[in-house]
């Protein structure tokens, strides 16, 4: 029985409006959402072209000889980090304009191998047994208006291969596909201690600060979440399920306070505003909590990265204290104070879902209009922008002197009262949805 894809209309109007202009193809990304059964296309965006990729001889034979992949993956890398928690880079899509072979199938899948390896290559979480392995490769025939549908399991992407081939899949159309979505929302605060281990004097302030934010994740991994104040059992509809203490009693977690010598330390810490998206076709709570830890990991990991990034591109020298605030910005002694971009959020016309973007203090509105523009090929007001406001200041701080340091391990230590335990639990909750 081969899947099915439930798409937005939307969706094939902009795949047939997309003009070739002579170029041998277009291709580009499908972002959704999967579940067990379907997955939920509810937009389209072509990669932008390349300054040389412009133009093409007219009536090219379709041929993707040229198909610049590390293009098309950093591509796909940029719009995973707009995505807020639920949605996904499900596939990609070419658009030429005649009908192509079987020959060609091996290209495509080369190409989709490549983008879910760019876009999970820094992810902070791992995949279950209940993910979708799959992601699909669309063909779209401009001429005929004929499809070409398959899909391959890409989940084996550091193994260098995807292990592919064909495989039926059913595209169905419907009007106001995410219409009537269900957002969820919750604020974490987070305090990440990073030690910088004087063994480990060659890595960078950026290797330092992931490692001890894959750390975090796994605390993230086992807080406890509350839906609207309750906790209710993971196999539960989301809308209906009954409260439950379940969870609360049988988190065993414990951790060991240890000393470090450090040669510095990075230290991460305020709050941050999450959101999450789950289609309405009788979610359950874990697939609601699933993807709102995946939010929270995925826009502190990306606001380190860009600011990172930021860093470099300015030739900022990483051997000075540095500190990173969400809010204000302080100086004093040798140390010095980053602002880490603020999450802004905007609404897909016709829909409940928000897509969103990270934008520095100096950065206008106008940049932020013109990045959607480039990235997800549309159009937005600015009237529509919604910065998430940080309620309290959020801190990298790196130090370069030489002190004992607290880390944690998961070394198991005695156990305590099981009363102590839940109060200790409670209190590394790490937001309510």
């Amino acid at each position: 029985m081969g899947r099915t894809y439930i798409v937005e209309e939307t969706v094939g109007q902009y795949l047939s409006n997309i003009n070739l202009q002579e170029k041998a193809f277009v291709s580009g990304l499908l972002i959704g959402q999967c579940s067990s059964q379907k997955d939920y296309v509810i937009l389209a965006t072509r990669t932008p072209p390349k300054g040389e990729q412009n133009e093409g001889p007219k009536h090219s034979k379709a041929r993707l000889d040229n198909l610049d992949e590390e293009w098309a993956t950093e591509h796909a890398h940029q719009v995973s980090r707009m995505l807020p928690g639920g949605l996904l880079v499900l596939g990609v899509f070419i658009i030429t304009a005649l009908e192509m072979g079987s020959e060609f199938q091996n290209t495509l899948r080369r190409l989709v191998f490549a983008v879910e390896k760019s876009v999970n290559k820094k992810r902070l979480w791992n995949f279950t047994e209940e993910d979708v392995s799959e992601r699909v490769i669309l063909h779209f025939c401009s001429s005929t208006k004929k499809y070409l549908l398959f899909r391959c399991s890409c989940f084996k992407v550091y193994d260098n291969h995807c292990n592919s081939s064909a495989k039926p899949a059913d595209w169905k159309y419907q009007n106001g596909l995410s219409a009537s979505w269900l957002s969820l929302e919750c604020t974490v605060y987070i305090n990440i201690h990073v030690p910088l281990s004087t063994t480990s004097a060659s890595y960078t302030l950026e290797k330092n600060t992931k490692n001890g934010l894959a750390r975090w994740a796994k605390q993230i991994e086992n807080g406890i979440y509350l839906i609207n104040g309750q906790v209710k059992d993971e196999d539960c509809d989301l809308l209906e399920g009954q409260v439950s203490h379940k969870k609360l009693l049988n988190s065993d977690h414990r951790s060991t306070a240890m000393v470090q010598i450090c040669s510095g330390s990075v230290n991460l810490k305020g709050a941050v505003k999450c959101r999450a998206y789950i289609h309405s076709n009788k979610p359950k709570v874990k697939d609601a909590v699933q993807a709102m830890k995946r939010d929270i990991l995925n826009t502190v990991a990306d606001r380190c990265e860009i600011l990172f990034e930021d860093l470099l591109l300015n030739e900022i020298p990483e051997k000075k204290v540095m500190s990173i605030k969400l809010s204000t910005v302080f100086a004093y002694s040798e140390k010095e104070f980053h602002i880490l971009p603020h999450r802004v959020f905007v609404p897909i016309p016709g829909s409940t879902v928000m897509l969103c973007d990270y934008k520095f203090g100096d950065e206008s509105a106008e940049e932020i209009r013109d990045h959607f523009l480039e990235m997800l090929d549309r159009m937005i007001q600015i009237e529509d922008l919604e910065i998430a406001e940080e309620i309290n200041t959020a801190c990298i701080s790196s130090s370069m002197d030489t002190e004992a340091s607290l880390d944690n391990t998961d070394d198991e230590q005695p156990k305590q009262p099981i009363k102590t335990t839940i109060v200790l639990k409670i209190q590394q909750n790490i937001g309510i949805i």
